[in-house]
């Protein structure tokens, strides 16, 4: 994966940047040992790895202005961190960038259950803004796979989603407003703790935008009453392709259950290895959920099973206690973990339309084949998000590269369909160069003009998203 070559004047001035940085930020929260840096050297991506110039830690909007002013002034190219769980590389630095991590940025601002709506510092975590108002009886709807770990402001950066975004939707259907730094250190507020504000849509731009616009630390987050009660049921199929169809067939009659899962048989065994949550040996399983009341689920239900069965199901069990719906998930949440256990693995992030699901299936099994790499499927099958995971061997030379061109196809697959490169993870650098594929050269001229709005001097994330030979010309005659 190519990066630009480190600018040299940068590199010169690492010592005079690191007494400016020391002037206005805590020492223990300027990091520039190469020892201690190299921790930040990569993300979830781990193929790629580079230690930055330094690490800071603000622990304010005012430090990260502060930060930001500096690094502005003397043209140094800085790189946004949350919690470097992104699988896109969205957060890989270059040898002559800083990283700005916001790990210290974890307080609740303010909580208003009238108006239904938090407002948190973006180095929380996105599990604990739930566990911030689950006693009482609310909760924050997006649920990425990592959210024990990954900050808000990734979930931001890359528009996270999970399990349950289905009925709830991705970040930016939750999100109400941000306090945003500019690269100059200027410090902004956009949108705020209402429905929708008035004139452009700047909150949507943002959301999404993988640090290219600005560091966002606070968010005013939506959240919701705790539904009355929620149920899950597995099933179990012959064909990864006939689960496909069912998805299809169930998002076909209006049902629209709170999550739809999906796993093939590769993540179902090594899922229950390592966890035994009792899950069928079978090709291919669904996990849909639904809430609501009683009433209202065993109505929901009854059409799902139903569905289901006309579609000769090999395994039909609904849960009938907590205690069971818990073990319905633990594989499913379990299924990164698990993968990462026997395999290397890269996990790809294309989503497409839910009715394409059983040929996309099918697609993917032959490219495996032809590629002779084995792919593992897991994802959110109710809104088309997939995760196929290429399981590789990253000791054998051409293993990795074999491995990237698998998933490229399989991404450029996706877009064919009339799908995206990505649904949640991001573009970063591991989808950078497929752009072209999804976009023309004009589209990628308007998206990087936005850019030179916010960030004319192209330092904040640089060399992400936008294809090199596309942005060298900006990139460029920035330095």
């Amino acid at each position: 994966m190519d990066m630009p070559n480190p600018n040299p004047l940068i590199l010169a001035r690492k010592a005079k940047l690191i007494e400016r940085l020391e002037a206005v930020l805590p020492p223990e929260a300027v990091i520039h040992d190469p020892s201690e840096t190299r921790a930040y050297e990569c993300d979830g991506l781990t193929a790629y790895k580079c230690p930055p110039l330094a690490v800071v830690l603000p622990a304010s909007t005012q430090e990260v202005s502060d930060a930001l002013r500096i690094c502005h002034e003397m043209d140094v190219p800085v790189v946004p961190r949350g919690a470097g769980t992104s699988l896109a590389g969205g957060a890989l630095p270059t040898e002559d960038s800083v990283i700005l991590g916001v790990a210290k940025l974890t307080d609740v601002l303010e909580t208003d259950y009238d108006n239904r709506f938090i407002r948190v510092q973006t180095g929380r975590t996105n599990l604990s803004v739930t566990g911030a108002v689950e006693e009482d009886g609310f909760f924050y709807a997006p649920d990425p796979s990592s959210q024990l770990a990954c900050a808000i402001a990734g979930n931001i950066a890359m528009n996270s989603g999970g399990a349950h975004c289905l009925k709830y939707g991705v970040t930016t259907n939750n999100l109400l407003g941000v306090t945003m730094v500019m690269m100059d250190g200027t410090i902004t507020q956009i949108g705020g703790a209402f429905l929708d504000a008035e004139g452009l849509d700047l909150l949507g731009l943002i959301c999404g935008s993988e640090g290219q616009l600005g560091v966002v630390t606070e968010a005013t987050l939506r959240i919701l009453h705790k539904p009355e009660g929620a149920r899950p049921v597995l099933m179990g199929f012959d064909s990864s392709e006939v689960a496909g169809q069912c998805v299809s067939d169930i998002i076909k009659v209006g049902v629209l259950p709170v999550a739809i899962e999906f796993m093939d048989r590769p993540c179902i065994r090594a899922t229950e290895n390592f966890a035994g949550a009792g899950y069928p040996d079978c090709e291919a399983l669904l996990i849909v959920e639904v809430e609501g009341s009683d009433a209202e689920i065993d109505e929901q239900l009854e059409t799902i099973i139903e569905i289901a069965q006309s579609h000769n199901p090999v395994a039909l069990r609904q849960s009938s206690s907590d205690d069971e719906s818990k073990r319905i998930w633990l594989g499913r949440k379990s299924a990164f973990g698990a993968m990462g256990k026997i395999n290397d693995y890269m996990c790809l992030d294309g989503t497409i339309p839910v009715s394409q699901l059983p040929y996309v299936l099918k697609r993917i099994g032959e490219l495996s084949q032809e590629f002779g790499l084995d792919v593992a499927n897991v994802f959110h099958a109710g809104d088309g998000n997939m995760h196929p995971l290429i399981l590789f061997n990253a000791n054998e030379p051409g293993q990795l590269e074999l491995c990237e061109d698998l998933g490229a196809e399989i991404l450029k697959l996706c877009v064919e369909v009339g799908g995206c490169l990505t649904g949640e993870h991001g573009v970063g650098i591991e989808k950078r160069d497929l752009m072209l594929h999804q976009y023309d050269p004009a589209d990628l001229e308007i998206q990087m003009a936005v850019k030179d709005v916010f960030d004319p001097g192209w330092l904040l994330n640089p060399a992400k998203v936008f294809p090199l030979q596309s942005s060298d010309a900006r990139r460029i005659a920035a330095e």
